[in-house]
């Protein structure tokens, strides 16, 4: 009998250290997410992740019925996710894994360089619908945009739009991916993608949040100095009660080697 009882302890404590932990959210955490997985897997032949997207509001809703180790994130729990979350008698616990800027972008044909925050605001809004009215050709302007889920959405709504409502007419995209691809084949397109899914196949902007003063365009450099006016803080969220679990992972990609690799994929790196 004791014997049978040491093998279903040995068999359960197998089970939980191969039960793979789940990181659900954010699409511009998710290379991230998925390259720190890949190395930290590496180093720790046991450890078991899985990681996908979705969207920020996706992966902090799964935290919240259960359904994901940690939530990807790329804005701050809002306090009707906190509500919930305490409902559900749970308490959860956040870190900010890295930093990112965000790259208002377009074709790169488009012979607009840069935009006041106004004139970024004017587009989204519906206001401004011609190129030519931002000193571009006299070409209809194709807006692209995250949908309501992402967390991207709600902080370009919040810092760059102050707020304002995005326009009916916009063009809702269900990930980063999707607006890179549409965007490089429309020639009057824009949209707003983080700072690593910035490849050839679009061009992002300079901008301005000084009335056109200074116009600057995002870069690890500018990012790392702040001298680029949008920049925001990505989050993984985890419940306290699975902290013991997680934490190993979650210091990984708070070490220096973690850190490394943030930078590798195109992301800033947190200062210390």
């Amino acid at each position: 009998m004791k014997t049978k009882t040491i093998l279903v302890a040995i068999a359960f404590s197998l089970s939980t250290i191969l039960q793979a932990q789940k990181l659900k959210g954010s699409d511009t955490v998710l290379p991230l997410a998925q390259k720190e997985a890949e190395s930290y897997m590496k180093a720790n032949k046991t450890a078991k992740l899985t990681v996908i997207g979705g969207g920020s509001g996706v992966g902090l809703a799964a935290l919240i019925d259960g359904t994901t180790d940690i939530a990807m994130s790329s804005r701050k729990m809002k306090m009707t996710e906190k509500i919930k979350l305490s409902d559900a008698g749970k308490a959860g616990k956040e870190t900010i894994i890295a930093m990112d800027a965000l790259a208002v972008v377009v074709n790169p044909e488009n012979k607009v360089s840069q935009l006041t925050r106004d004139q970024i605001e004017s587009i989204f809004t519906g206001k401004t619908k011609n190129w030519k009215d931002v000193g571009g050709d006299d070409m209809q302007i194709v807006v692209y945009s995250r949908e309501s889920s992402s967390g991207t959405y709600e902080f370009f709504k919040e810092h760059v739009m102050s707020n304002k409502n995005y326009a009916s007419s916009v063009l809702s995209m269900p990930a980063t991916g999707s607006i890179i691809q549409s965007i490089s084949q429309t020639k009057g397109a824009i949209g707003y993608v983080g700072y690593a899914y910035v490849e050839k196949e679009v061009k992002a902007l300079k901008v301005s949040f000084d009335k056109g003063k200074n116009f600057i365009g995002p870069s690890m450099e500018t990012a790392k100095n702040k001298t680029y006016p949008i920049i925001r803080p990505l989050y993984y969220y985890y419940l306290s009660s699975s902290e013991k679990a997680v934490k190993p992972f979650v210091d990984f990609c708070l070490s220096a080697e973690g850190q490394k690799i943030v930078e590798e994929v195109g992301y800033v790196p947190l200062t210390k």
